[in-house]
């Protein structure tokens, strides 16, 4: 289901229809501005953030984590390769839901695997976007 094809005003929620199980696909597109510093992509339950992807130019990296009961937890920062979004570009980011993980690559080229902390996919109804970057479209 196509949420939006045209920029938004952030943060963007959208519901996600159904519920999330194993190959389960949500895209999002999107142009990062000349001078962003952070933006992010969060899928959520009603009550906690089962995924936070938080892209971040004024680190250099891409941090994943969990929110449970308004508690984050330990913060994911290591790539695999360099920082794979740049600054006055535009982007796509697919994440899949597999067995045990979110699969997420960018731009078509793997990027990194995120193990679930909260187990139950189907909780997560919603996903929000937000921060410093254009949002030119949604799929979920």
């Amino acid at each position: 289901m196509d949420c939006c094809k045209m920029s938004h005003q952030l943060p963007h929620h959208v519901s996600i229809p159904g519920e999330l199980y194993p190959s389960r696909v949500i895209t999002v597109s999107g142009i990062v501005p000349h001078k962003a510093k952070r933006f992010y992509i969060n899928l959520c339950t009603d009550t906690d953030i089962a995924f936070h992807f938080n892209p971040r130019f004024d680190e250099n990296t891409v941090v994943r984590n969990t929110e449970i009961q308004g508690v984050w937890g330990t913060e994911e920062r290591s790539l695999p390769f360099n920082m794979p979004f740049r600054q006055g570009h535009s982007f796509t980011v697919v994440i899949t839901c597999e067995d045990d993980c979110y699969s997420v690559s960018v731009d078509g080229q793997p990027l990194l695997e995120y193990a679930y902390c909260l187990k139950d996919l189907w909780a997560t109804v919603h996903l929000e976007v937000g921060g410093h970057l254009e949002l030119s479209k949604v799929s979920v």
